[in-house]
């Protein structure tokens, strides 16, 4: 599938209730298979790739939509002219959960970042990307361990264990994180500053033949900031595709480059949001709230399930799919498995945003209440990205 008219990522279940489409290749599929076609042990060829390759890059631009790149092809002609397959990211479609995919492998009901924000229990609720609690604190580090948060081996760690020569590329800052710690460790962390430097060191893995994670944020930041598909976001845009067609004419013979996305994004309007904090009847029986403004957690005093739910459905109507959190595991929101550890993190009932609505904090998350684009729902433009391949 290449395009939205071939089809529909979700399936129809119940009243217009989403579900992932089982014959459709998540993100957490593309490590493993491009591993495989490397030739490295412990890996499933989950999508069809070409065999020997030897050295290969998988490149995420955070916030690359497929229906994005699609309606801004012009502005990218080198992405464009790579474009072949559609994947889903799952639930919630947010980058935690997206790295969380790419380094583990697995999706969110087993690798447990379920939200840009998630309760964690003896820990409240905690962000996934600051590693603090939510909405402010202090490092959490020392007290939860990213280690424990995320167990399983990561796919990085499998590769070396298996002698590949593993590279994770990425900011400078996000060195050391939680969310490094979590899911993309057992790679030598490469710091970079722009995309230059981030081209270069992912040109210098590919000539010698070993394996690299590739991480550039700033398109996703012009979307939130300005709108996906604003003039600043475009120029974005033009200069991601710089960046990936500098890649692509370095390739040598048997390498691979596979451009990625973690989630795709949408504008929201004020006429179809909603303020969290200043109605009374979504507060009524609630805990805490995690998630973000496309995808909220809610975590329920005892005995009150029945009537946030009914208070939410009342209150947001067809702005919101809002379920208990067993009809969403049973959908499959968070994949076919759901460990004991992550169950917890998933709040009693779950709201994820339709149309152009937002579930917003005016009060707790002014910064992020006050953006353009957001993410994190089950609609196309949020769960449909792009797998571009250019092979040397």
């Amino acid at each position: 599938m290449t395009t939205r008219a071939q089809g529909t990522l979700w399936q129809a279940l119940g009243v217009d209730l989403p579900a992932p489409d089982p014959n459709l290749a998540h993100l957490a599929d593309v490590v493993p298979s491009v591993l495989s076609a490397m030739g490295a042990d412990g890996f499933e060829p989950r999508i069809p790739l070409r065999a020997d390759i030897a050295g290969a890059c998988v490149l995420l631009i955070d916030g690359l939509g497929a229906e994005l790149l699609d309606t801004f092809a012009a502005d990218a002609p080198v992405l464009a002219g790579l474009r072949g397959q559609t994947l889903q990211v799952g639930f919630p479609s947010t980058t935690a959960a997206g790295l969380a995919a790419i380094g583990t492998g697995c999706r969110s009901g087993e690798h447990g970042f379920v939200g840009y924000s998630f309760r964690i229990p003896d820990a409240g609720v905690v962000n996934a990307l600051r590693w603090r609690p939510h909405p402010w604190g202090e490092d959490l580090r020392g007290t939860v361990v990213p280690e424990v948060v995320q167990p399983m081996p990561t796919t990085f760690e499998r590769a070396a264990a298996a002698g590949v020569a593993v590279s994770v590329i990425s900011g400078a800052e996000f060195a050391g994180s939680g969310l490094t710690r979590a899911v993309l460790r057992g790679g030598n962390y490469i710091g970079v500053h722009a995309l230059g430097d981030l081209a270069a060191n992912v040109r210098d893995t590919l000539s010698h033949r070993g394996f690299c994670y590739g991480y550039h944020s700033e398109l996703d930041m012009m979307g939130h900031l300005h709108g996906p598909g604003s003039p600043q976001w475009r120029m974005q845009l033009r200069q991601i595709d710089r960046l990936v067609e500098s890649v692509v004419e370095a390739l040598p013979p048997g390498g691979l480059l596979a451009v990625v996305a973690d989630h795709g994004m949408v504008t929201v309007t004020d006429d179809e949001s909603v303020d969290i904090d200043s109605t009374p009847a979504l507060m009524d029986g609630v805990q805490a709230i995690g998630g973000e403004a496309r995808a909220r957690h809610l975590y329920i005093e005892r005995g009150a399930e029945h009537d946030v739910l009914t208070a939410w459905r009342a209150e947001l109507g067809d702005r919101a799919w809002v379920l208990p959190r067993d009809e969403a595991v049973a959908a499959g929101w968070f994949g076919e498995r759901i460990s004991d550890a992550v169950r917890p993190r998933i709040g009693e009932v779950i709201a994820a945003a339709r149309g152009s609505a937002a579930l917003l904090r005016r009060s707790v998350e002014p910064l992020e209440s006050s953006l353009i684009g957001h993410h994190g729902s089950l609609t196309f433009a949020e769960q449909a990205v792009p797998l571009l391949l250019a092979y040397g």
